[in-house]
């Protein structure tokens, strides 16, 4: 078996030739990735529910919009939490996964980290590969792999992530920004 070189804290950004519903134009973090398989969540994707309205002790501390994001398409009963939090240490109840990005556990009481986070983000779900899968998606060009910032967690405005992830790239990749929606429009 091939060693699989980890993509943890990396983006995948879905190219425009993914025929994924699920995935049309999503930008992932990758929370997890080795040779057992990958776990990202889906950076925009908010929903209609408000974070108050099924984690009301975490609804003070996410970022904007208030509401839940759908991390993919799997556990949709699960709730995730993303949190940015500068500095070297981290508080009780959060688990660094890449550079000042890290998990949030949603069973400690919120006090605990309310006076650390940076941004939270609660996602409903997950997206999941098992070994190998991501790499054959990848090897079929159905993502681009890039950097995180830690600003993309809780990006102001996610419907426009996906464009604004691409357009910073320092390639070709930054033209694909500009590819419509609809290409049958052009």
């Amino acid at each position: 078996m091939t060693e699989v070189s980890s993509l943890t804290g990396r983006l995948l950004v879905a190219t425009p030739a993914l025929a994924d519903p699920n995935f049309d134009r999503a930008v992932v973090l990758l929370l997890d990735h080795d040779e057992q398989g990958s776990l990202g969540v889906v950076l925009n994707r908010p929903t209609p529910v408000d974070v108050r309205d099924i984690l009301l002790p975490w609804a003070p501390l996410a970022g904007d919009p208030g509401v839940v994001f759908q991390g993919g398409p799997v556990a949709l009963d699960s709730a995730l939490g993303v949190a940015v939090i500068p500095g070297e240490e981290g508080p009780l109840g959060w688990r660094r996964v890449h550079g000042a990005i890290g998990l949030v556990d949603l069973e400690a009481p919120p006090e605990l980290l309310a006076t650390a986070l940076g941004a939270l983000r609660i996602f409903a779900g997950y997206s999941g590969w098992g070994p190998g899968q991501l790499e054959d998606e990848l090897g079929d060009g159905a993502w681009y792999v890039v950097d995180s910032e830690p600003g993309d967690v809780s990006y102001p405005d996610p419907e426009r992530l996906w464009r604004a992830v691409l357009r910073r790239q320092r390639s070709e990749l930054a033209m694909v920004a500009t590819y419509l929606d609809d290409p049958s429009l052009n």
